[in-house]
């Protein structure tokens, strides 16, 4: 599904600080070892998730980043809130943004996007019915999915605790993101299919890209630079 169009302006303004959208928890831990390569050195308290603030400078000029919810990422992007940042595939898969262009894959964060059910269940219902609940804070990425295989997917949106719907008869299966499994296993859920693997992606407003190719050119290009010297060093 394509998400409709933003009517992005991003046009440098002033010479106003440029906008790097970072989400918080683990990819932002995973990231900061290649912001470091970078030369782009947030505050330190950017790292600590006990900090409130939203807004961090950095060290590199006239570049600030704002901290957000990893969904809300390609949403700051797509709308001219931050000219650049760094999300999941997953997200991007979700939304579908025209406005956004991602030039690199980041290589971090990786994990993948699965169907599970309760491993109790002796026949897989994914693979017997035509109209299948899903619970799921993915709809796009599950409708999608499930209509390829000629299957209705009736969504229940929930936004966490995934785990609780088949076990609560709220849905026979979700479509969730999965790192170990482990928390799927301690809730008594396997996994029956991957329906894509995920890295972390850097992103870019394409309107900002063309107002102001030169600043973001070279920070595609840092980022680029430090995924080749991390690759080397391996």
């Amino acid at each position: 599904m394509t998400a409709p169009q933003t009517g992005t302006d991003t046009s440098d303004r002033s010479g106003s600080p440029m906008i790097l959208a970072l989400p918080k928890g683990r990819i932002l831990k995973a990231l900061a070892p290649v912001l470091k390569r970078t030369g782009i050195e947030p505050d330190a308290d950017c790292l600590e998730e006990s900090s409130r603030r939203l807004r961090f400078g950095t060290s590199y000029p006239n570049l600030d980043v704002v901290r957000v919810r990893s969904f809300d990422v390609a949403t700051f992007v797509a709308y001219g809130g931050a000219h650049i940042g760094v999300c999941g595939a997953d997200v991007l898969m979700e939304f579908d943004y025209p406005d956004i262009y991602a030039p690199l894959d980041l290589g971090i964060g990786g994990c993948r996007i699965s169907v599970a059910r309760p491993k109790n269940v002796t026949e897989d219902p994914a693979a017997s019915q035509s109209r299948l609940r899903v619970a799921t804070k993915y709809p796009t990425i599950a409708r999608r999915h499930f209509a390829s295989r000629a299957i209705n997917a009736e969504i229940v949106h929930l936004n966490g605790a995934m785990e609780l719907a088949p076990t609560l008869d709220l849905a026979s299966v979700i479509v969730d993101l999965v790192d170990t499994g482990s928390t799927l296993r301690a809730n008594g859920l396997m996994e029956t299919e991957t329906i894509a693997n995920v890295t972390s992606r850097l992103i870019v407003n394409r309107v900002a890209l063309k107002t102001r190719p030169e600043e973001i050119g070279l920070l595609i290009e840092r980022f680029r630079a430090a995924l080749s010297e991390e690759a080397a060093a391996k």
